[in-house]
């Protein structure tokens, strides 16, 4: 029985840790073939191990999703090995310091929104001009929980993930007659290295930051990259512009 992604191609940044990785892998394990990139070489050369030596086919590109000739490259090292580009996963992002807005530092919000939001855009950006050319694709942009409501002490954070929401809201609708989707997912606290930092900074944060979750745990990255995996799937085929949250039921307080 082929597997439901035999012979499409995934591209997903930020794959060497957290949601990435686990995303990765859950495509492999479907059949795809699988672009693994970030700034992080060798966890994310260890990414590309474990997919070959589960039988799957993968191939490491390095780039800062923060310079738009660098996700040109990336782009075009997917379909130069590949010969394609179905799925897009726009994941690579980073954290922001802990502060209230007044107390910024001017560097710290530069640099995530960068990352975070402009990252998004240079990947969405080269990943269409290859969709529209193929007349195909998905693309899945990871925001956050604070994409879709106000985090205090996290302007940053919040702002570049509205953002995220607000692109893939906006480029649904542009593509959604030329055979392109464009979705998000919005987890809660995830289970990943940038969110077990936090941790390391302040014990105290981690059953604090829990009793607001009515499900009274985190997110695991397995469970978000299962649903990435179903907003590229033919389940969702009737499905584009929408932001997803994985949040164990805070939204619906």
């Amino acid at each position: 029985m082929a597997k439901q992604f035999h012979n499409k191609v995934a591209m997903i940044t930020g794959a060497a840790s957290g949601i990435g990785k686990s995303t990765a892998l859950a495509f492999a394990q479907e059949g795809a073939k699988v672009i693994v990139s970030d700034i992080v070489v060798e966890a994310g050369q260890e990414t590309v191990q474990l997919i070959q030596d589960a039988g799957g086919e993968a191939h490491f590109v390095r780039a800062d999703v923060s310079d738009m000739d660098d996700v040109a490259s990336l782009v075009a090292a997917a379909v130069k090995q590949y010969g394609r580009l179905d799925f897009g996963i726009n994941n690579a992002g980073i954290g922001s310091d802990w502060k209230r807005l007044a107390d910024y530092e001017l560097d710290d919000w530069t640099r995530v929104i960068a990352i975070n939001l402009s990252g998004v855009f240079h990947c969405m950006f080269q990943e269409l001009q290859q969709m529209l050319q193929q007349g195909s694709g998905a693309i899945v942009n990871v925001a956050s929980i604070a994409g879709l409501r106000g985090l205090a002490n996290s302007s940053a954070y919040t702002a570049s993930k509205h953002g995220v929401v607000g692109l893939t809201k906006a480029a649904a609708l542009e593509y959604a007659t030329k055979n392109i989707r464009i979705n998000a997912v919005c987890p809660v606290f995830t289970r990943t290295p940038l969110f077990e930092a936090l941790f390391d900074v302040n014990p105290t944060y981690e059953e604090r930051i829990k009793q607001n979750i009515p499900m009274r745990r985190y997110g695991k990255p397995e469970e978000i990259a299962q649903a990435i995996l179903w907003l590229c799937s033919d389940s969702s085929e009737f499905m584009t512009g929408h932001a997803l949250p994985l949040d164990g039921g805070m939204m619906a307080g």
